[in-house]
Parts: C-alpha cells; structure tokens; sequence
C-alpha cells in the first residue's frame, strides 16, 4: 500500500485562516431575524426549523460544547426519555429511538444530541459560543430588539479581576432558550419591564411537559420562551431527563416566530 501524504500547513496561514473566516463570518452575525440564547435541544430545534424556512438564526452559548443538559441524560446514565410524537423528530434524524412503555421511549443521549446539532448546523443556524449574554437591547415601546453579549471566560472572571465592554447583536426576535435561568426574562426584571420570575416548581413529569408546551411563545414585545424556560417563567413543574417537550417546544416556537415575521 502506498503511504499516504497529508498536506502539509505553515502555522501562520492556519492562524490567518481561522481569523480571516471567524471575522468574515461574524460580520453577517452582528443583524439577524432571531437570535437564541441557548444551544439545548430546544433552542437548536427552534432555530433549525427557522433556518429551514429561510431565516437568518443566530444561536449563542455560554459553554464550549452544544446540547445542553441532553448529553448526560439522567443521574449520567447516558439514557434520555421521550415521550410520543416528540420520538418521531429524532427518528427523521436517524436516531434509534426504544420504546419501553406505550408512548415512552429510550435514546442515546449523546447520539441524538450530536444528531440535533449537525441538523442545525445542516439547515444554516450560526453558532457563537463560549458566548454570553450579559443584557438586552430594549427600544421602541419596551420592545427586546436583540442582545448585548461578552466572552463567557471574561464575565465569569468578575469585573473587579478584568472589565471588557460587551457589545451588540440585534435581531427581530430574541428566543429564550436557557432552561432555568430564563436569562432573557431575568433581565427584564432587573430593568423593572418584567415581573419577578418565579422559577421552575417541584418535579411533576405528567404536568410539566404538557405545560411547557401549552405556555410555549411570546411573553414579551419580541421575546420568546422555549423549552424549559417556559417553565421557570410561568413557575410550572420541571421534568428532569424528559426532554419530548423540549423538542416539541423549540418546534411550536418556531411555528409561533414564522407567523409573527410573515412566514408561516
């Protein structure tokens, strides 16, 4: 067998490259149709079905790696269940899906994770990581018109070690994807434009999905909420290692967001 030879690469133009590409890019990233704060399966869902229909989605994510909760499944047992219809976008994706109960099944946490993220990535979302939200753009009528966001590893340094001013990214529509921390919400508050948001409620599975799904969209001028966000905003119960109404929200998310700019 012939030895095989690999092209080889000065460190310099690896290092341009990178730059050159990373800013070219970040260029087309500063206006968008919606931006997402949070790459878990709700938020990668949602942004999916927004750049399938032709919308310019940015995502952002404050951690190195996308997911979310969703690689570890439950107690880091790998495992993840999903309740029916949720079950059938992972199988259009190529994920086995095992159903142990009537209208329950098992998945590989980290296949179906890795799956939902290269079909975001497939239908055109824009992905800023290690990226974090430090506040919102708020104008006309109290209407959210996009992000002020810094490098996550500067913010959770503190100020009183490194102060980097953040900047902006604006957008029509900003989703709240963050689970818990309803993030976007959170901020609202802290400017006095949003009631006090009361968090997630005890564990409650048979209530809590159907909740998140019932509670999905708009909870102020240009903000939605998706997944368990929807939950820590409206103080529903939280659900654990389901994550069907996960997926199931980010999709009525998107449904919601393409009738409100005019693509439905």
């Amino acid at each position: 067998m012939n030895k095989q030879r690999i092209t080889p690469l000065r460190e310099a133009d690896i290092t341009r490259s990178i730059a050159q590409e990373f800013y070219k890019q970040f260029d087309q990233l500063i206006e968008s149709d919606v931006i997402i704060i949070g790459a878990g399966p709700s938020g990668l869902v949602c942004g999916r079905e927004l750049a399938q229909a032709g919308f310019k989605v940015l995502i952002i994510e404050q951690n190195t790696h996308l997911g979310g909760g969703f690689w570890s499944g439950g107690y880091l047992m790998t495992k993840a269940a999903i309740a029916s219809p949720a079950h059938e976008m992972l199988v259009k994706l190529g994920v086995h899906c095992t159903e142990v109960k009537p209208g329950m099944h098992i998945v590989e946490a980290g296949h179906a994770c890795a799956k939902l993220i290269g079909a975001a990535y497939d239908a055109g979302v824009k992905v800023l990581n290690l990226t974090k939200v430090v506040d919102l753009i708020v104008r006309k009528e109290n209407r959210v018109e996009g992000v002020v966001v810094n490098w996550a590893p500067v913010e959770n340094m503190g100020h009183d070690l490194v102060h980097v001013d953040p900047i902006a990214l604006e957008s029509k529509i900003v989703v709240d994807a963050t689970g818990h921390d309803a993030v976007a919400l959170q901020y609202l508050n802290k400017r006095g434009l949003y009631k006090t948001v009361p968090g997630n409620g005890a564990m409650w599975v048979e209530k809590s999905e159907q909740l998140v799904l019932d509670n999905t969209g708009e909870v102020y001028p240009g903000v939605y909420v998706v997944g368990l966000s929807v939950a820590a905003v409206y103080g529903t119960p939280r659900m654990g290692p389901a994550f069907g109404a996960m997926l199931m929200s980010g999709q009525i998310g998107a449904e919601l967001i393409k009738k409100k700019l005019g693509k439905s």
